[in-house]
């Protein structure tokens, strides 16, 4: 079985090997296959894929893009990221309704007001659209949110950023794909890395589940797993794996036309593109791998919503999920080189993986290719949990998505 449409590309048999191959064929995997062979003209590229391709977190993410955050490092990755969304249908040829309907971070307290402010300013420095709104202004803009004083968290004002919004996760996937594809990349499903084949301090092939195939360079990308990966290599990632749970509506008629994130109550809500309430919750407590929702997150998210937004107590749940989210001790992303000589490595992302998926591939192409971070991947190297430059958006970015 399959969840998307195969004849987009091809399904061809892994080759003897491969100048690159690219560990996991969710979003930034494709990205970075399809950057490669764009921007470097590196086509004998493998995309490995355990199961289905973008079957892991790129199909149970809430879909949400934005490049608001806090500090230069990771404004500069995630603006560049949106620079790019805001032109991919028509590089990829292919309608990923990206829909800019700017996105909502409420502040519920004084604290929360004050680095609310400071990041509005932080982001303007860095050419990034911010605005401050107050409660008036956000219930002018969300007619449907409670604002009142007596809430359990009173909105007290929020961040905007009006060009930020939603796409839709499946073609993103499929865009890629497709393109991938067309330049000569071979996207393999179905093949489980197992383990690999080294000779001295270089990987020179990977054992599968389908066979070995050799390897000139090996690219990680497969988000919580690829610290399992890098144990497989002999490195360890300081990444903790934990659950992240979403779920969807019963499709509704168009109530809410922006996205709204709060910190405080955990709770995300947009609607997408068909009607359904797309919502998220904070990320689960416990480090683990499971993907499936449980009774307390969602209890607990839904109370927060309904809460915010009471017109949504007679919604229906159609169904619930959790994804995999790879935390690093700084809450930013690891990308480039590692300890052995030809592998290189993206990951830590954490709850901010498919917002920065076109700017994800287009670094990390660039590091694989030319064998140096990117400028923009340069903060986000491996050394700087020795070194101590850490870029710290545990608290920074304000929101848990």
């Amino acid at each position: 079985m399959t969840a998307h449409p195969d004849f987009l590309w091809a399904d061809p048999e892994p080759k003897r090997g491969y100048e690159v191959v690219v560990i996991g064929a969710g979003g930034h995997g494709l990205a970075t296959a399809y950057y490669l062979a764009r921007n470097h003209g590196i086509s004998d590229v493998a995309v490995l894929e355990r199961g289905w391709l973008a079957g892991g977190n790129m199909a149970r993410n809430t879909t949400i893009i934005r490049s608001n955050y806090l500090w230069d490092a990771s404004a500069a990755i995630y603006e560049h990221s949106l620079k790019l969304w805001e032109g991919l249908s028509d590089e990829l040829d292919y309608d990923i309704l990206f829909s800019q309907r700017g996105v909502l971070n409420l502040a519920h307290s004084l604290p929360d007001v004050r680095e609310s402010v400071r990041r509005v300013n932080a982001n303007r420095l860095n050419g990034i659209d911010a605005e401050w709104l107050t409660p008036a202004e956000v219930k002018k803009l969300v007619p449907i949110i409670n604002t009142s004083p007596e809430l359990r968290y009173p909105v007290l004002g929020a961040t905007f950023q009006p060009r930020a919004g939603i796409a839709k996760h499946d073609h993103v996937a499929w865009a890629y794909a497709r393109a991938a594809n067309r330049l000569g990349v071979h996207l393999i499903q179905n093949c489980e890395v197992t383990g690999f084949r080294r000779e001295g301090s270089r990987v020179t092939g990977v054992e599968t589940s389908r066979g070995t195939i050799e390897a000139g360079r090996v690219a990680l990308c497969a988000a919580g797993h690829t610290s399992v990966l890098a144990q497989e290599l002999g490195f360890r990632l300081p990444l903790a794996s934990h659950p992240l749970q979403a779920l969807v509506s019963e499709l509704l008629e168009q109530v809410l036309d922006t996205v709204v994130m709060s910190n405080a109550i955990h709770v995300y809500v947009s609607q997408a593109h068909k009607g359904e309430l797309v919502m998220g919750a904070g990320i689960d407590a416990y480090n683990g791998y499971g993907q499936r929702g449980s009774f307390h997150v969602i209890e607990s998210q839904l109370a927060a919503a309904v809460e915010l937004f009471p017109i949504f107590a007679r919604a229906h749940v159609l169904r619930t999920w959790a994804g995999i989210v790879d935390v690093s001790p700084d809450a930013s992303p690891v990308l480039g080189l590692t300890p052995v000589e030809n592998v290189f490595v993206n990951c830590g992302w954490g709850t901010g993986g498919f917002k920065a998926t076109p700017g994800a591939g287009w670094v990390y192409a660039d590091t694989i290719a030319h064998a140096r971070p990117h400028p923009l991947a340069a903060p986000f190297t491996l050394d700087r949990f020795t070194t101590g430059a850490l870029v710290d958006e545990h608290g920074a970015a304000a929101v848990a998505h």
